[in-house]
């Protein structure tokens, strides 16, 4: 390790590879379900504006599709050249507010299903949700998606944004391609773990190479999967270390979990199955309902979940590493601070109260009001938002 910087002050200017953020509190991608019809609609704008008016250093627009085969809900955004203005429009209102923009972008893969299609995968695999198998990925499919994510970082950047988060977490594609549960594929791109990280390392690279050294490049990558037989702790801190080394980010983002396979895992507290069997489109509403229980198992809710696998990272990496889960307040952002992370990233806590970072920077230490509810998770079809406070978007 080559030492850390000075963290004692979270909420002064920090840097973020070429960014200048105004604090180290980023709000973590909670994808909003504001782009229906593949519109970036004013609600959108709206939400992040107010993330950014709240005091973040930098807000997270989620989950952008870079293909039409790779959208994780009907609502998702695959961004083109009709909506380039109302992202620059989303952008230039971020900006007024003193954050910094970032989108996060991924291919849904597996999980596209949630969306009414077949999905893609490294190799066929069944689908609880859509109780049928998935299409693995052919080698024409190869160059078209990492040009695809190239295409859409372009894209984003060319409209206003800062940042550039890549997805390899969470299930989806490039997650499924590190996962040795669902990648069985033979050739270079499957076995041993060199071969499972060669695509989600070609598109980091890709990305890079697009967007050039002026934008600030993330990665969100799985600690552990959570599920039996899954990537874990050991292989990903190896990733990590390769990703180091390929030299194409400037922080990566941790997280754990499968939105396929178990999501509580990356949540922890309540389940919300009866709102979610509500919220789900009616394509996947009966696959849901026999896996329930075991699609949405329930964890406990603990203040920094995610600390002990982390501490593991940041012990084998020098590069900059954003702690993610269960951060509630000031208490848990000076504990990420304390233990070397050089961001902490908010979600569910923003989405009750989106001013709590200025209240902090203020002097505020009492944590947040969320309660772990989770039925934020089932308002993505109409506009992500805490129900316990917030009225829906429509």
């Amino acid at each position: 390790m080559t030492g850390f910087p000075d963290l004692s002050k979270p909420f002064t200017q920090a840097r973020l590879g070429p960014l200048t953020l105004r604090n180290r509190v980023i709000k973590a991608a909670t994808f909003e379900g504001m782009t229906g019809d593949n519109i970036v609609h004013p609600e959108l704008i709206e939400f992040h504006r107010r993330m950014a008016a709240g005091g973040v250093g930098m807000t997270t627009m989620a989950y952008i599709g870079v293909s039409a085969d790779g959208r994780g809900t009907p609502n998702e955004l695959v961004p083109d050249a009709e909506n380039e203005s109302s992202l620059r429009l989303l952008a230039d209102a971020v900006h007024e507010q003193g954050a910094a923009l970032s989108g996060q972008i991924g291919h849904a893969g597996a999980v596209a299903a949630s969306a009414g299609l077949r999905g893609l995968s490294p190799s066929r695999f069944f689908n609880p949700l859509a109780l049928r198998k998935t299409k693995a990925m052919q080698a024409e499919d190869f160059p078209r998606i990492l040009n695809a994510f190239s295409e859409t970082a372009k894209r984003l950047v060319g409209s206003g944004f800062d940042a550039i988060e890549i997805h390899l977490g969470h299930g989806y594609l490039l997650s499924e391609f590190l996962s040795p549960a669902i990648n069985k594929r033979e050739d270079e791109w499957g076995g041993n773990l060199e071969n499972r990280a060669r695509f989600p390392r070609q598109v980091v690279a890709a990305v890079r190479e697009a967007v050039g050294a002026e934008v600030a490049v993330l990665a969100k990558l799985n600690m552990t999967d959570g599920v039996p037989g899954g990537l874990w702790v050991d292989e990903s801190v190896e990733v990590a270390q390769m990703l180091e080394k390929d030299g194409h980010l400037d922080a990566i983002e941790l997280t754990g979990g499968s939105s396929l396979q178990n999501p509580m895992y990356l949540f922890r507290g309540e389940a919300p199955i009866a709102e979610m069997a509500q919220a789900f489109p009616r394509v996947v509403r009966l696959g849901f309902r026999l896996v329930a229980k075991r699609f949405l198992r329930e964890y406990p809710f603990e203040e920094t979940y995610f600390l002990s696998y982390a501490r593991q990272f940041r012990q084998a990496l020098s590069m900059p590493l954003v702690l993610l889960g269960g951060i509630t307040g000031y208490e848990t952002i000076m504990r990420a601070m304390a233990e070397g992370f050089e961001f902490a990233a908010m979600g569910r806590a923003l989405l009750r109260e989106p001013n709590l970072v200025n209240e902090m920077a203020e002097g505020r230490t009492r944590s947040s009001l969320c309660v772990q509810c989770n039925k934020c998770m089932a308002t993505i079809y109409q506009g992500t938002h805490c129900v316990l406070d917030s009225p829906a978007i429509s």
